[in-house]
């Protein structure tokens, strides 16, 4: 007897629907299972039989043959358990087969029946739902994540005992319902006021706020990057409940989601460690997981030290820093992940951290101040659009019982800037929803310049000798400049600060890079 079971398998946050075909024959007993399963697919086998067991059904005396169509798609991870289960049911005759008939089962089988949760059920059911799926049944401990997917009715089971009452038609699982998010305060933990001096610098972290610009912050060591790198998320404007759901999707996919109410409201901050892989920064290995830069989306990817960083690895963010996202490709798997983020960067003068320091404590050479900077290459510093020198901190500004302003008053002019921004990406205007992400023929609309900032500009090129990308930044953040203030036109004092936050352009760290 041949029965059907529903699953699926991700490749990236794209579903691949599986159809779990289980017979039972006639013939020495076994359990085989085919369909390009990997190690994760074909242990089933000992955890199905373990939790049929449980429940009274024993399938040692019968020869089962398993297949995930379609072959020729890799199966990975534990999530088939439950459907492979529910079909060897279906198969002995000790549930209808029609139970089974257009539901999606997702969930990973203990030796004792119980049902475990799953990587990846929110963008399971997202993608479910947009194949026109109208059932399915998730692990229990799921249930917040997969309350967030409308438009699919979604039940949640804690065992196989509980399943079989279901499928057997002597009890119905519980519904899944989204309950009240909870309340967000505006509060941050990490405020701006808290920062001493550095205005130049709390500028320009508005400034890359305002229009989702990256930026570099190059200072000696206790200068306050890290600081300020930490209150960037606090000036952030709130996710909208569209970027929130892409959020938690991603870490959904990485098991990173938090619990119990799953959807992500806080932007992300990523500070991975200077000796991050490759693979780790950008994504990929087994199963093609989401990288830093992907688990960062929508929110800020903090590379402190940066000269320290793997050359390959800072190489791959060119990509993504460009595209928004980033694709993995192998044998046999296409992976597209979002990464549409702000990178902040932070990183030393020189070797020793103090070139520059008027007291004299800099002991590096020209050279090898200038071989420490060549560690970032020149295409990857072309996609950071400020780049900011940060002194020592006075000791008046340390000692002063003056603080900044706070995050609050700083993101609500950030909240303004991008709201100028939405509305004309709403108008057709533009392609992007932030002047970081513009496209060139977008700033031939929206970043023109008078007769005075054109010769501004014009000169900067020539002087400094910026590359085309590099004249395209000096505009979008120009364009952001002139958002803050809320004037429509690009205005030469907005060229002039652009201009003057690209200081490894003009030289003004003293050793050219």
């Amino acid at each position: 007897m041949l029965a059907i079971a529903l699953s699926a398998t991700l490749v990236g946050l794209q579903i691949n629907p599986v159809r779990v075909e289980v017979e039972a024959v006639r013939g020495p007993p076994c359990f085989d299972l085919v369909g390009l399963a990997e190690a994760a697919v074909r242990e089933s086998r000992v955890r199905v039989k373990s939790a049929l067991a449980q429940i009274g059904v024993h399938i040692t005396e019968r020869a089962l043959v398993a297949n995930l169509a379609p072959a020729d798609v890799k199966k990975t991870g534990s999530g088939f358990d439950l459907a492979i289960a529910v079909a060897v049911l279906g198969a002995v005759g000790t549930v209808p087969r029609e139970s089974l008939v257009d539901t999606l089962f997702i969930g990973e089988l203990s030796l004792e029946g119980s049902v475990q949760a799953q990587r990846g059920v929110l963008a399971q059911l997202v993608g479910a739902r947009a194949l026109g799926i109208e059932h399915a049944v998730v692990p229990r401990a799921n249930a917040s994540e997969a309350a967030l997917v409308e438009g699919i009715e979604v039940r949640s089971v804690a065992s196989l005992r509980e399943m079989l009452d279901a499928l057997a038609g002597r009890a119905m699982l519980p519904l899944v319902t989204r309950s009240p998010d909870p309340e967000t305060s505006a509060a941050v933990d990490d405020d701006l006021a808290e920062v001493r001096g550095q205005e130049s610098a709390r500028r320009a972290l508005e400034i890359a706020a305002a229009g989702n610009h990256n930026l570099l912050m190059i200072g000696p060591p206790g200068a306050g990057k890290t600081m300020l790198a930490r209150r960037l998320p606090g000036i952030l404007p709130q996710l909208s409940q569209a970027e929130a759901l892409e959020v938690s999707a991603i870490h959904s996919v990485a098991g990173t989601l938090s619990r119990p109410h799953a959807i992500a409201r806080a932007r992300p901050f990523r500070a991975p460690h200077h000796t991050v892989s490759d693979v780790g920064l950008v994504g990929g290995g087994d199963g093609s997981r989401p990288g830093e830069v992907s688990l960062a989306h929508h929110g800020v990817l903090f590379l402190d030290e940066l000269a320290e960083f793997r050359r390959s690895a800072l190489e791959a963010l060119r990509q993504p820093l460009e595209d928004g996202v980033i694709t993995i490709s192998r044998a046999r798997i296409k992976a597209t992940f979002p990464a549409r983020l702000l990178l902040v960067c932070a990183m030393n003068p020189c070797a020793c951290g103090w070139h520059g320091d008027r007291g004299g404590r800099c002991a590096c050479s020209a050279e090898r101040v200038r071989a420490y900077r060549a560690k970032i290459s020149g295409p990857l510093l072309d996609r950071i659009d400020v780049h900011v020198a940060l002194p020592p901190v006075e000791l008046g500004a340390l000692q002063g019982r003056s603080l900044g302003e706070s995050s609050e008053r700083v993101r609500d002019r950030v909240q303004r800037a991008r709201s100028i921004q939405r509305t004309r990406a709403e108008r057709g205007e533009v392609a992007s929803f932030t002047n970081g992400a513009l496209a060139p023929r977008d700033l031939d609309r929206v970043a023109v310049l008078c007769a005075s900032g054109s010769r501004l500009l014009s000169a900067a090129v020539e002087k400094l000798s910026l590359s085309a990308r590099a004249y395209g930044k000096v505009l979008r953040v120009a364009r952001t400049i002139a958002d803050l203030e809320g004037v429509p036109a690009i205005l030469p004092p907005h060229v002039a600060e652009a201009i003057g936050l690209r200081v490894l352009d003009r030289g003004a760290l003293g050793v050219a890079a």
